[in-house]
């Protein structure tokens, strides 16, 4: 499991150009089973993502498709965690070792 923290890099209005694409991005990955939980930052100064995937590099490859990242408007610092706990209906989340 990873959390994916996205800092913007340029001003708000040059990210809002992006975030239509963004969004359909997310969808696709949400779609594919891969993102599990997004969100803006509070203050609006980037974004996280909750994602499975099969490995780090297997993600950094997803994560490079980002319109965000192919625009240069944000910067990604990917975390990789095992979840052993969860809140009940999150058991999905869960990572047997």
């Amino acid at each position: 499991m990873f959390v994916v923290s996205l800092t913007y890099k340029k001003p708000i209005a040059e990210v809002e150009l992006h975030f239509a694409a963004h969004i359909a991005y997310l969808d696709e990955y949400y779609a594919a089973g891969t993102f599990v939980a997004s969100g803006r930052k509070v203050p609006r100064t980037g974004g996280v993502i909750l994602a499975k995937a099969e490995s780090r590099a297997a993600l950094e490859v997803i994560l490079q498709q980002d319109p965000f990242c192919i625009a240069d408007v944000a910067e990604f610092e990917v975390i990789e965690f095992v979840p052993t706990k969860t809140a009940l209906g999150l058991e999905q989340l869960l990572e047997v070792i």
